[in-house]
């Protein structure tokens, strides 16, 4: 059988320029990658942020490794100055300094559990440190008689570690033993680098060295198992990845290659350009891998993070862990384990069986029965219970129809076709280079450019779609499929009925295929990680991790997942769609069928059929089908289906339905839902609802524009004694101005403790009250500046100082009788053109020496008013001093300073 190349996707994550890496480690919590350099400094590097987090200058000779202990926020760093170093990472201060060998120190391991680091070195021996014990050294070992490069402890035993040497050999130890264990004797220059295989259950161990091959070991068996040859230069770097099917191996000859770890085949070679490669580093857990070469550091990602997994219709999840395949079955959870949604499940993993090839796709046949992996270019189909090999083959990958049948795509020129029985049935080789292929109701062929659906049974040309696909999705009737692209899908309605009369009457079909075989129903611009069709509602999660599903091209949000989740299934007799992370843990989430329904039959228009199945959904989803039915302007259907009265209430004011808004203003009893009731009734004309609820809303303000604009006296009066009871005196004091009350808007301002105000209005509206006030005053400013207080004019002992002060006390006493009558509202354009007139200017052209003037009628006509207003020229026009509060200093006769009231402060 052909072997095909692990389909492995690498992609460049981050690029870092430097002086020579000798070293690098990517810390286990953090997204942190640190390298050592020859120049003697250590850096870290964040990937995410592409930016420099620290940086350490350690020495002035080249720092040869540098390891993380994080259980301690640590580093750790051996240099040619024969010191180790260590470092808290956060606070950058130096924890400790030691001598440690004779010679340069090539590297440090830290032990994965205990407190120990190793250390190796060109004077030959490796010593081990307990960082609980002072940093003392509790063992040397002895035993190589060349430079030691490289230790690592095993990770199976980490009892035992492995390490590398210049004499060309590799040795075991143990841990409290001073003799190694066995040495691996086989390269015929020195050994540079050492790693251990960590993915599956083989001993194995790798070797790179001088003689430009890497070596894999089997140190149970102390053999060689293979040998890997093709560098151009010293092997410097190795390493068995500890998640994929991978041995990595970097030279100074500028490459990294890729090495299937079963098949030893090469599978890719790496050049970045950046000279010769001197360390790899890796993380279990991770897809990540880190270079360190002469000139900087390259972070690479290689395959793709979505668990190889897939679920039946029952409920029963296979998966892939490498090589091993494992089951779960969600029905075990019983119904008594309340899970909420998004939480965990407890699943019992079952270990099924091992498939011989590397896993990189797993997916049930429709009955469940069968389950097909595919990797390494071939295939194989296991029973879904018993793990039993039913069928296999060459295949990049392999799909199933809906029926059961499969197809296999061996290379882009050549497809196959077989029956549920496994038997060749057709050989297919398309017109045009077929990069992918997809089944479901028919069979699909892309291109980079377009899709081509055919029939199962025949294999015709149904249609072609110009469009880029990454994804095709078919609904279980098989009228419905979702084509996903880069950046967004398309839901398409499949016309069977049409393509059967058209195939079957004999009709031709053209290079596009039957026409209308395909009708476009909607474009959603989002890109489809995973998806899957409950019905017809199409299921899936969004490039930002949203749980969406979608109804005849109405997106929800179902939740907002906080870490990258990937479509499982959806098993309706417990109305939840299920989803598992990298890491293979499961989680659900509740969508009901019959909300998917009655959904479905509103957007159909079928309002009679959908009003039977809302019965079935349960009272707390009833808000949600409420949301949906705004959303398609059904605002009394909504109305009559919500049950938040918050939401009822939006609703009931987008209709206007006062009796409504007013009930559940009554129910909620809040001051805001009265004013909004309160402003839409008074826009409809509603006047005494909308006073009701402003009096119910405290809502002063708006029941001032309310009385006002009525001119309702009795409203304004009531209005000032809730306005003083509450505190709200500036509305308080404009319902008594307005009603002519000046007394009282005075002695609320004095009661406010607004006495220079009370005083300035006196001055104004009732100058037979500034006496009285300007005594007020004078108590109340004594309190904090005598000689300003003393220093405040009275008109009873000073009326030079107030111009018209006489006419001014007239012009009161005659308008006093008239300010509490208040004209009808058809009387206004008798008194509107008055409005600026003085009183006092009328007042004196009436009684000029004594003499009624000419003009004397419209005068008594103007004080007839109910005029509160006064002639701002009775104020004494001077430049106000800072120092006072609220008067004006100006010299009387008698040449001594006085403070007088203007009515213009």
């Amino acid at each position: 059988m052909m072997m095909q190349p692990l389909r492995l996707e690498i992609k460049r994550k981050l690029a870092q320029r430097s002086e020579r890496v000798k070293s690098v480690d990517l810390h286990p919590t953090e997204p942190w990658i640190m390298s050592s350099l020859y120049s003697g400094s250590v850096c870290i590097w964040n990937y995410q942020t592409q930016t420099m987090v620290k940086s350490f200058e350690v020495s002035e000779l080249p720092v040869r490794s540098a390891k993380f202990i994080a259980q301690k926020q640590w580093v750790v760093a051996g240099a040619d100055d024969m010191f180790i170093r260590v470092y808290n990472y956060n606070t950058m201060d130096k924890v400790k300094l030691f001598e440690a060998h004779t010679d340069y120190i090539r590297c440090v391991a830290v032990h994965p559990t205990l407190p120990y680091v190793l250390s190796s070195s060109d004077d030959m021996l490796i010593k081990l440190w307990d960082w609980d014990k002072g940093w003392m050294c509790t063992q040397i070992f002895e035993g190589h008689s060349h430079y030691v490069m490289q230790v690592t402890f095993n990770p199976k035993d980490t009892n035992t570690f492995a390490s590398a040497s210049l004499d060309r050999t590799v040795k075991i130890w143990s841990l409290g033993s001073p003799d190694p264990n066995f040495t691996l004797d086989g390269h015929s220059k020195g050994v540079n680098c050492v790693d251990y295989f960590t993915g599956g259950d083989r001993p194995y161990l790798i070797t790179g060295s001088d003689d430009q091959t890497a070596k894999v070991w089997d140190y149970q068996t102390k053999s060689c198992v293979q040998t890997l040859e093709g560098h151009a230069h010293n092997v410097s770097a190795v390493c068995f990845h500890p998640e994929l099917p991978i041995i990595m191996t970097g030279s100074e000859d500028g490459t990294v290659r890729l090495w299937h770890s079963t098949t030893y085949r090469l599978e890719n070679t790496l050049n970045y350009g950046l000279e010769r490669v001197w360390a790899l580093g890796y993380m279990k857990g991770s897809r990540r891998v880190v270079i360190g070469y002469d000139e900087g550091t390259i972070m690479i990602k290689i395959g793709r993070e979505k668990p190889v997994a897939s679920m039946d219709s029952s409920g029963k999840i296979i998966w892939a862990k490498h090589n091993e395949i494992q089951t779960v079955n969600i029905k075990a959870v019983g119904a008594d384990a309340e899970i909420a949604d998004g939480e965990r499940l407890p699943l019992a993993v079952k270990e099924l069986g091992s498939c011989d090839l590397y896993p990189q796709s797993l997916r049930h046949n429709p009955n469940g029965r069968f389950v097909v992996v595919c990797g390494d270019g071939e295939y194989i189909i296991y029973t879904a219970l018993a793990w039993r090999n039913r069928s296999f083959g060459s295949a990049l990958e392999i799909v199933w129809s809906t029926e059961g049948e499969y197809a296999v795509r061996e290379s882009t020129s050549k497809i196959k076709i077989y029956s549920k029985n496994f038997q060749e049935r057709k050989s297919i080789r398309p017109a045009f280079s077929a990069e992918r292929i997809y089944g479901g109701v028919l069979l699909a062929m892309c291109t980079n450019d377009f899709i081509c659906f055919y029939d199962w049974a025949e294999c015709r040309l149904i249609h072609r779609i110009d469009v880029n696909v990454k994804n095709v999705y078919w609904a279980d009737s098989g009228d419905l499929v979702t084509i996903a692209s880069d950046s967004s899908f398309y839901i398409l309605k499949y016309n069977r009925d049409l393509v059967s009369s058209h195939l079957d009457g004999g009709a031709s079909v053209g290079e596009e295929g039957v026409e209308d075989a395909f009708e476009l129903l909607h474009e959603i611009n989002e890109r489809v990680r995973t998806g899957l069709w409950v019905g017809d509602c199409f299921i899936y999660n969004n490039s930002s991790w949203r749980l969406n599903y979608c109804v005849g091209g109405e997106v929800t949000t179902m939740f907002h997942l906080d870490q990258p989740m990937y479509l499982l299934g959806y098993l309706a007799n417990q109305s939840r769609v299920y989803l598992i992370d990298k890491e293979f843990n499961v989680v659900g989430y509740t969508l009901l069928l019959s909300l998917i329904e009655y959904k479905t039959l509103v957007m159909r228009g079928d309002l009679e059929r959908a009003n039977t199945v809302l019965p079935s959904i349960p009272k707390e989803q009833h808000n949600s089908v409420a949301h949906f039915l705004e959303s398609r302007g059904m605002l009394e259907e909504a109305l009559d289906i919500a049950t938040d009265p918050n939401y009822r209430f939006d609703l009931a004011v987008q209709l206007g339905s006062l009796e409504v808004v007013k009930e559940i203003a009554i129910e909620a009893r809040s001051e805001s839902k009265w004013k909004q009731l309160g402003e839409l009734a008074m826009s409809t004309g509603k006047l005494e609802m909308a006073e009701e609820c402003l009096l119910q809303a405290a809502d002063l303000s708006g029941l001032l524009l309310l009385y006002s604009s009525l001119g309702d006296a009795e409203g304004i009066t009531k209005l000032a004694s809730m306005a003083k009871e509450l505190g709200k005196n500036n509305v308080a004091f404009l319902c008594l101005f307005m009603l002519g009350k000046l007394e009282e808007c005075l002695q609320l301002l004095v009661d406010s403790n607004r006495i220079p105000e009370a005083a300035l209005m006196a001055r104004s509206h009732l100058p037979s009250k500034v006496s009285d006030i300007v005594s007020i005053w004078k108590k109340d400013l004594q309190k904090v500046n005598s000689k300003a207080a003393e220093s405040l004019a009275d008109p009873t002992e000073y009326p030079n100082l107030f111009e018209d002060w006489q006419i001014a006390l007239n012009v009161e006493a005659t308008v006093a009788p008239k300010r509490g009558v208040y004209p009808p509202a058809e009387e206004y354009m008798t008194y509107a053109e008055r409005s600026n007139e003085s009183l006092v200017e009328v007042f004196k052209s009436m009684n000029v020496e004594g003499v009624p003037s000419e003009n004397g009628d419209a005068a008594h006509e103007v004080i007839e008013d109910d005029g509160v207003e006064e002639s701002q020229e009775d104020a004494v026009e001077v430049e106000p001093d800072d120092s006072t509060d609220g008067g004006v200093l100006v010299n009387g006769n008698d040449g001594d300073e006085h403070w007088v009231l203007t009515s213009d402060q």
